[in-house]
């Protein structure tokens, strides 16, 4: 793969994920689709999209995967949804992203991984600047909705800790979708509001489809089939990308500020992240 088609995958991929932001929040707010309705759609519309992927490129059905990393995708999109009730784009993927990072940092080192000095100031400096974030403001005025982002991140993180040993990528997140979706069916018929909206809410539908067919189910399995031509560190500084163009959409689309707090909120999220990561491909 050259460099040039590699690029474009790649920034292709980044825009899906942060697409996923910005069309959850143009549903609940342009929109009357509920979190609960917004979540099983974007479930279930990434798990056919990604069973016909697997049909077509591997001609088979997904075999791996497995429940509890399925439990772990559900909580994740459920948590997702219902924070961004309140919750801007920008603010909410960087809450999301910062908190998928930790997570993945703190099992690193429970498992016996040690941090250096420059790396536990990285840390830190992240953590800070998540907790800034979290602390009600005009991008998150409800502490509830941020924490529910927070959740979401923890479980993104465990999904892709578990993640690292399922082998076959595409294979075992359409595994894993296709188990989530009866769980994201029942969060939709204990906790949609009016099941007959759900069906005909024809916009927010259309924003949530969209959200699982393309930015997740077609987002991941081109992001999948980048990863093996780029090196460990180069994905993951990528990666950083994410909540800087969410922040842009947010901004473009459904003119939310973006505040100086936000923006060094950002700064000291992805600033320590990046310091972690770079000091760790350097060892």
């Amino acid at each position: 793969m050259n460099i040039i088609k590699l690029s474009a995958m790649a920034t292709l991929a980044m825009l899906a994920f942060a697409a996923n932001s910005l069309l959850c929040r143009m549903a609940l707010v342009e929109t009357a689709i509920d979190p609960a309705s917004f979540t099983a759609w974007r479930i279930v519309s990434g798990a056919a999209t990604l069973l016909i992927i697997v049909a077509v490129t591997q001609r088979s059905f997904p075999t791996r995967g497995n429940w509890l990393m399925a439990l772990a995708l559900f909580v994740y999109a459920a948590a997702f949804s219902f924070a961004y009730i309140t919750m801007s784009a920008g603010a909410g993927a960087l809450v999301l992203f910062g908190s998928v990072q930790i997570t993945m940092l703190i099992w690193g080192v429970l498992k016996g991984e040690r941090l250096t000095a420059p790396q536990w100031l990285g840390f830190l400096l992240a953590v800070t600047g998540l907790i800034m974030l979290l602390l009600p403001n005009s991008a998150v005025p409800a502490l509830g909705s941020a924490l529910l982002m927070a959740i979401a991140g923890v479980a993104w993180g465990a999904y892709s800790v578990m993640g690292k040993t399922a082998g076959a990528p595409t294979d075992a997140t359409a595994g894993n979708f296709l188990r989530a979706a009866p769980m994201a069916l029942l969060l939709l018929v204990l906790l949609a509001p009016d099941m007959t909206a759900s069906f005909h809410n024809t916009t927010g539908i259309l924003y949530a489809v969209m959200s699982g067919a393309i930015a997740s189910g077609v987002g991941y399995a081109i992001w999948y089939s980048v990863l093996p031509h780029i090196a460990a560190l180069k994905a993951a500084t990528i990666q950083l990308s994410v909540p800087v163009i969410a922040m842009i959409m947010g901004w473009g689309a459904l003119q939310e500020p973006i505040t100086y707090r936000m923006l060094l909120s950002a700064i000291c999220v992805l600033g320590g992240i990046a310091l972690v990561i770079w000091v760790k491909a350097r060892r």
